[in-house]
């Protein structure tokens, strides 16, 4: 039987009426959105830190990682996964040059990211957002460290504790770029404790359309009030963690997927999208961690389309609702449709 991932490549071939006419930014140049396909909305391919490439080159194997990107996203372009939107920052080490090799390879589109993590650096805690909006501006329009690869979307994050003072000037300085170029905002959220209506109150102060807007890791709760009290104001929620159940208070990934399921049933599926936040090497985690993670999800990239996918069927999601949230959804949410 085909895997879901492939009965969704079906969804490609829209008609010519149906195709929709934007172009956005991937690690291989300029990408129609209409060639999106099956998307996974919020992952990387690796996470490290800043500067640590550059200085301490021993410390990451970079070429190891090129092989187990290409090869895990590889095997994913193998059952269906078209693009992903690589979310790492530069404090998370970003490498556009890795990441444009590993589309090359793989087959895989990727969209990278401008913007700050929580590791924002040091310089912008005293800064003002109108002294880091045009860094990010120049990383959409001009490209990233020196070359021709640009931004495609803005990454920002804040977590437990909500939005602290230097992540509040992130935050505008990311909406003012959003505003000056109409690439969309993707935000790291602690649901646990309702981060991401901090956010969006600070991005409804700066004018921010919130249809521009992707509140990351909402399905890091079962709070469906929250999550639907989000919904009205017009963001798009990423249901991007799993399979999650890692971190204490956060639920297992079947919880994951009952709730994406209620938020289908209430009639949220046109505002979805699902991720898993994988990376095939994360050294900011123990060797411990990084075993066991790979032991809790040996699909990688794959595990939405093995386990996820199925599970909502099973929960009564209907395939075309699967079909929106992995096709329709992050194709629309890029040009800006609603």
């Amino acid at each position: 039987m085909a895997s879901p991932g492939h009965r969704m490549l079906g969804k490609e071939a829209m008609s010519q009426e149906e195709k929709p006419m934007a172009t956005i930014n991937s690690v291989l140049g300029p990408l129609d959105t209409a060639q999106m396909g099956f998307t996974l909305s919020h992952e990387h391919v690796i996470v490290t830190s800043a500067g640590i490439q550059q200085t301490h080159p021993e410390f990451l194997d970079r070429a190891g990682s090129i092989r187990k990107g290409v090869a895990g996203l590889r095997q994913a372009h193998g059952e269906g996964v078209r693009t992903i939107v690589d979310v790492t920052t530069m404090a998370l080490g970003r490498d556009v040059r890795l990441l444009e090799e590993v589309s090359r390879k793989s087959g895989v589109q990727i969209i990278c990211a401008t913007g700050a993590w929580l590791d924002i650096p040091r310089v912008f805690w005293n800064a003002t957002p109108d002294m880091i909006a045009p860094l990010y501006i120049r990383e959409i329009e001009n490209g990233i460290e020196g070359t021709n690869i640009k931004a495609g979307i803005i990454k920002v994050a804040n977590d437990m504790g909500g939005v602290t003072r230097e992540g509040e000037i992130v935050l505008r300085a990311a909406a003012r770029a959003q505003k000056a170029t109409g690439v969309p905002i993707s935000t790291h959220t602690w649901a646990p404790e309702r981060v991401g209506e901090q956010q969006v109150r600070i991005f409804e102060d700066e004018g921010v359309d919130l249809n521009r807007v992707y509140i990351g890791h909402s399905n890091d709760t079962t709070d469906i009030e929250y999550l639907i009290g989000l919904l009205k104001k017009g963001v798009w929620l990423g249901m991007d963690r799993f399979p999650g159940g890692n971190m204490p208070g956060t639920p297992n990934w079947e919880g994951r997927a009952e709730t994406i399921a209620r938020l289908v049933t209430a009639g949220y599926a046109h505002r979805l999208m699902l991720g898993h936040d994988w990376s095939v090497t994360l050294s900011i985690a123990s060797q411990e961690r990084q075993a066991e993670r790979q032991k809790r999800n040996p699909d990688g990239y794959l595990f939405i389309t093995r386990q996820v996918l199925p599970r909502l069927l099973e929960l009564g999601v209907p395939q075309q609702a699967i079909d929106q949230m992995m096709v329709d959804n992050p194709r629309r949410f890029f040009e800006g449709k609603r």
